[in-house]
C-alpha cells in the first residue's frame, strides 16, 4: 500500500473516531501498531452501526459519542441477539458479513475487560457480554468452495487465449481512442510478461510485486521470492512465461527511460514532471488485470483468480499434489487440497456414464 493512500484511509479512520465514544478511540488507537487501516476503517464502520442501533433502541437517550461504560456494561445476550438480526433482516447482511461485525465487537469487549485498565488498576467492564454470543456457523466443504471458484477462472484454451488478449487483441476493443492505444503499445510487453509469469507459476500478487531483475533464472526457469512468514523460496515458472519475460525485459530500459541502479523487475510508466519511474505498485497490478479482465469477457477474472487458474491446470495436468503445495506457497496440505476438486473430471465422467448407462437400458420401452 502506497503511503498516500495509507495516510487518505488513517484519515478517514480519524473522521470515524472522532464520532464514536472515547473507549472506542483508544482501542483504535492501540490497534495502529498491528492491524491495517482498511481493517480499522471496516472496524470503525462497525462500531458506527452498534452504537447507532443501541440509541435507536432506547438503550441510551443522548449522542452516539456520550454513550458511557456501563450501558455496554448491562447489555444482555437477548440484546446482541437482536442486533445480530437486525442485521440479517434489516441491513440484509450475510453469514459471512455478521460473523465479521461481530468479531470487531468481540475484540473491542474483550480490549475492554481483558487489557484496558483504569487508574485504580480496573478493568474498563467487568462483565463482557460479547463473550457469550457464537458465531453463525458457516461451513462449505472444499466441494463447494471449488464449484463457486470454478466459474471465475480460465480453463483450456482461455489460458492462452487471455494471454493472447492482453499482448495483442486488446487493441481491437481500443482501437477508437488514440490515447489508449499509445498506452498499450508502451505497456503491452510488461502486461503481457506479469499475466504470463502468474499463470505459468502461480505466484502471489505480493510476490510479484516485489520482484528484482536478479531474481529471475532464465537458465533454470526459477524465480526467487520471499513467500509468507519471511520464507525464501525458489519457484519454477512455465517456458511461455519465460519467453515473454524475454520480450520485456529487452525494452524495459528503454520504453521507461530506466537508470541501471533500478533493479524492480516490473515498474510503472513515467509519472510526474521529472518523469521518475517506479516499482509497479499491487494496485496497479489489480487494475491492469481487472482492465483486461473485463474487456475479455472475464470480470471476475482477478490478480488471485489467475493464481487458482494456475494451480487448477497444473494439477490436472500432473495430479501431485505435494508439488503444487509446495510451487503455491502453502503451508498447509488442506488449502491445496481444493484443486483436486476443482479438476475432478472422473467424477463428470462417471455421471455421464450413468446416464449413458440408463438410456441404453430404457431406450427401446
Amino acid at each position: 500500500m502506497t503511503d498516500e493512500r495509507a495516510t487518505r484511509l488513517y484519515d478517514r479512520i480519524d473522521e470515524k473516531t472522532a464520532q464514536l465514544p472515547w473507549y472506542v478511540r483508544e482501542y483504535i488507537d492501540k490497534k495502529m501498531r498491528v492491524m491495517s487501516p482498511r481493517s480499522l476503517l471496516n472496524y470503525c464502520h462497525d462500531y458506527l452501526i452498534f452504537f447507532d442501533w443501541l440509541i435507536s433502541e432506547g438503550f441510551y437517550q443522548g449522542s452516539r459519542i456520550d454513550i458511557p461504560l456501563d450501558c455496554l456494561e448491562k447489555l444482555t445476550p437477548q440484546v446482541i441477539e437482536n442486533f445480530l438480526s437486525h442485521l440479517q433482516f434489516r441491513l440484509r447482511n450475510d453469514k459471512f458479513t455478521i460473523n465479521r461485525k461481530l468479531s470487531s465487537l468481540k475484540s473491542l469487549f474483550n480490549y475492554l475487560q481483558n487489557i484496558a485498565e483504569t487508574n485504580d488498576l480496573k478493568p474498563y467492564l467487568v462483565r463482557n457480554v460479547m463473550a457469550k454470543i457464537a458465531f453463525n456457523k458457516i461451513k462449505e466443504d472444499q466441494e463447494t468452495i471449488a464449484q463457486k471458484m470454478a466459474g471465475k477462472i480460465l480453463w483450456n484454451d482461455e489460458y492462452e487465449a487471455f494471454r493472447q488478449f492482453v499482448a495483442h487483441d486488446y487493441r481491437s476493443v481500443i482501437k477508437d481512442n488514440q490515447k489508449l492505444l499509445n498506452f498499450h503499445s508502451l505497456n503491452a510487453e510488461r502486461d503481457t510478461a506479469i499475466v504470463s509469469l502468474i499463470l505459468g507459476s502461480g505466484l502471489r500478487l505480493s510476490e510479484v510485486v516485489g520482484l528484482d531483475l536478479h531474481d529471475v533464472d532464465f537458465q533454470k526457469r526459477m524465480v526467487r521470492v520471499i513467500r509468507k512468514g519471511n520464507k525464501e523460496q525458489y519457484v519454477f515458472f512455465s517456458e511461455q512465461a519465460g519467453l515473454d519475460l524475454e520480450d520485456y525485459i529487452a525494452v524495459r530500459t528503454k520504453k521507461y527511460k530506466l537508470p541501471h541502479t533500478n533493479q524492480a523487475l516490473f515498474v510503472s510508466a513515467t509519472m510526474g514532471p521529472k518523469g521518475t519511474t517506479r516499482r509497479l505498485s499491487a494496485r496497479s497490478i489489480e487494475n491492469l488485470v481487472k482492465k483486461y479482465a473485463i474487456a475479455f469477457g472475464k470480470p471476475s477474472l482477478s490478480v488471485h483468480k489467475l493464481r487458482h487458474s494456475f494451480a487448477t491446470r497444473y494439477q490436472a495436468e500432473n495430479n501431485d499434489i505435494p508439488k503444487l503445495r509446495r510451487q503455491l506457497g502453502h503451508s498447509a496440505i488442506q488449502t491445496t487440497m481444493i484443486y483436486t476438486h476443482l479438476s475432478n473430471d472422473e467424477l463428470k465422467r462417471a455421471v455421464d456414464h450413468m446416464d449413458n448407462h440408463f438410456d441404453q437400458q430404457h431406450g427401446s420401452e
